[in-house]
């Protein structure tokens, strides 16, 4: 048993029109040594992203706002992250200088340059979830992306 911190990060991203302006919303849960949960809500909207961007967003403020290592359960809706994850497409495309399988440029790479520094001390499982299906936090970070993106103060880059 690791002496690392135990958290579970949810993660959803949301757009509207695909760019156009979207969300993201992240939800962490860690239950402390005394039985108490505690969560934590983030979010935030831009004014023109793509879905893909905003549910790398998602996990990257999630992992990003952990402030020492952690063992992390992450839960997304996203076959693109969870997959490049559990399927080892990352390393992939490390390997061949941020190329996919066919030779086309690996699109986000800024972003996921910023995922894997963001992940770097923690030890992440990646979970895929059915988006739309009813799970509880899954449905708050889609409901927290959503309004975001719907808000007055949408940022401009993703920087």
């Amino acid at each position: 048993m690791s002496d690392k911190v135990i958290v579970d990060i949810y993660t959803d991203g949301a757009c509207s029109g695909n760019p156009g302006p979207g969300g993201y919303g992240t939800i962490l849960v860690h239950v402390d040594k005394d039985g108490f949960k505690h969560e934590k809500e983030l979010s935030e909207g831009y004014k023109c992203v793509t879905n893909n961007q905003m549910e790398l967003m998602a996990v990257i403020v999630g992992l990003e706002s952990l402030k020492k290592p952690c063992e992390v359960t992450l839960y997304s809706d996203s076959k693109y992250v969870v997959d490049a994850f559990n399927n080892n497409w990352i390393d992939g495309w490390i390997k061949k200088g941020w190329k996919t399988a066919s030779k086309a440029p690996v699109k986000n790479v800024e972003l996921w340059k910023r995922l894997l520094k963001a992940k770097e001390q923690h030890e992440v499982k990646f979970v895929w979830v059915k988006g739309h299906a009813g799970h509880e936090y899954n449905e708050r970070c889609d409901n927290l992306a959503v309004a975001a993106y719907k808000g007055e103060n949408l940022k401009e880059s993703l920087d």
